[in-house]
């Protein structure tokens, strides 16, 4: 996934009877703070105003008027306070910033408490909060409640702060996919298509007779065709797909990439069952898997709300993401969990690389409806993969990678739909009450 280098614009405030010669300092910390973390900066000239900070309703008018000139080159605002900020100033400065204002405040030092370099910074950001509140201004406040900007928690506030303006920002607008209509079967994923839109979020939805129409127009020997295989094989394995299925699923993968460049979609959500299998002789997983690993989020199960949590956390995270069910009690253990889906996990979420397979639940109604025996599938045999952990911090909004367990059955004929994988974990629920979630597949 392409990461954007996020641009930060710096905001310093003043207060008259405080020493504002300590501004001239933190503008220098602060940014070499945010060049530190490997972001951008902007910064208003420090000329304009006295001490380069902000104080007066003028002045704040004066910064509101600087950012509005430059509207679309910074991602978020860092409002600094060296000492105690004036609110009305602030609240001049920032009202319709219109994106996310990180609160930063200096720590006082036990033996500098003169006049001179008594900072009262703590105390001030309590006021320029309330303030805020009042007039109903988003800001972010993170731990602790004062920090330097050179420290290595100051480090950390910067790398939360950037995932907090990718979420706001990204999911302020974007367009969504919606491939095929709700089965009746799974009420639990409808979703309001009007209020998505009341929050910029737009639905172009598309008949899958429509898709499929598409897919069947499509040569087999299209260049197009022939490209998507050769990426579909580099990305996972997929040596046991019959020629036929491959088509298939990269004619599929085309129409896909299609309807992503023509309504210029961000996400997407698809009914991956059962039409598919019963006309394409496919499941779409692995497309869905890829195209999860090319940023491009996509749910099965036209599972649009578990769409926009994923958006939500790939921005956050800068990697791909998943979405799986709550599905089994793990024996007599309450705080465990067995999570399971049918495989449209990224390939980057794995310990190693999948294998594109035979659906069991689908070889299973295929045998059964031509009257074949199913004794020999309890001849089938696993593989696993080994586990990587990945621990993230209390307050990190970064979501931790999943190892999975990746089933290989054995194959039926060309007619049996072909899936990626079969994906099972299992999570402690006392872990999610501290972001430590480290995932690992269920024994065999």
């Amino acid at each position: 996934m392409e990461k954007k280098k996020m641009t930060f614009a710096l905001a310093f405030c003043n207060r008259g009877f405080m020493p504002g010669e300590l501004i001239y300092a933190a503008r220098e910390e602060m940014i070499r703070a945010v060049q530190n973390a490997g972001y951008d900066y902007i910064a208003m000239d420090p000329e304009a105003t006295k001490f380069g900070g902000i104080e007066t309703r003028e002045e704040g008018a004066l910064y509101a008027e600087w950012l509005n000139n430059h509207r679309g080159q910074f991602d978020g605002v860092i409002f600094s306070m060296p000492i105690f900020a004036d609110e009305n100033g602030a609240i001049a400065a920032l009202q319709d910033a219109g994106v996310p204002i990180l609160m930063q405040a200096y720590p006082d030092e036990l033996d500098k408490m003169d006049f001179a370099h008594r900072r009262d910074a703590y105390c001030g950001k309590f006021s320029v909060t309330d303030v805020f509140t009042q007039y109903g201004v988003p800001f972010t406040c993170l731990q602790p409640h004062v920090v330097h900007p050179l420290s290595k928690e100051f480090a950390k506030n910067l790398k939360d702060f950037a995932a907090i303006c990718r979420v706001v920002n990204g999911m302020k607008r974007f367009n969504i996919g919606c491939i095929g209509a709700r089965t009746t079967a799974f009420k639990t994923v409808r979703f309001d298509e009007i209020t998505l839109q009341k929050y910029g979020i737009n639905v172009e939805s598309f008949d899958l007779s429509e898709f499929f129409f598409k897919v069947g127009k499509i040569d087999d020997n299209d260049p197009d065709v022939n490209h998507k295989i050769l990426e579909l094989e580099h990305y996972t394995d997929f040596s046991n797909v019959p020629e036929a299925n491959k088509k298939n699923l990269a004619k599929s993968a085309v129409v896909l990439d299609r309807y992503i460049a023509d309504y210029r979609l961000d996400a997407l959500a698809i009914r991956c069952w059962n039409e598919f299998e019963q006309v394409l002789r496919i499941c779409p997983c692995v497309l869905l898997s890829y195209l999860n690993d090319k940023g491009i989020v996509a749910s099965c199960e036209i599972d649009m709300c578990s769409a926009l949590m994923m958006r939500a956390m790939t921005l956050a995270s800068e990697q791909p993401t998943a979405v799986l069910d709550w599905n089994n009690n793990y024996g007599d253990d309450p705080d465990k969990v067995i999570l399971f889906h049918c495989g449209p996990v990224a390939q980057s979420l794995m310990t190693a690389k999948g294998q594109v397979t035979n659906h069991k639940c689908l070889i299973k109604r295929t045998r059964a409806a031509v009257g074949e025996r199913t004794r020999g599938e309890s001849k089938r045999f696993r593989r696993r993969f080994p586990i990587a952990r990945r621990r993230t911090e209390k307050s990190s909004p970064m979501l931790p990678r999943v190892n999975s367990q990746q089933t290989k059955y054995r194959r039926s004929s060309s007619d049996v739909p072909v899936c990626a994988r079969f994906l099972t974990y299992r999570i402690s629920c006392k872990d999610l009450h501290t972001a430590d979630l480290n995932i690992t597949p269920l024994s065999a």
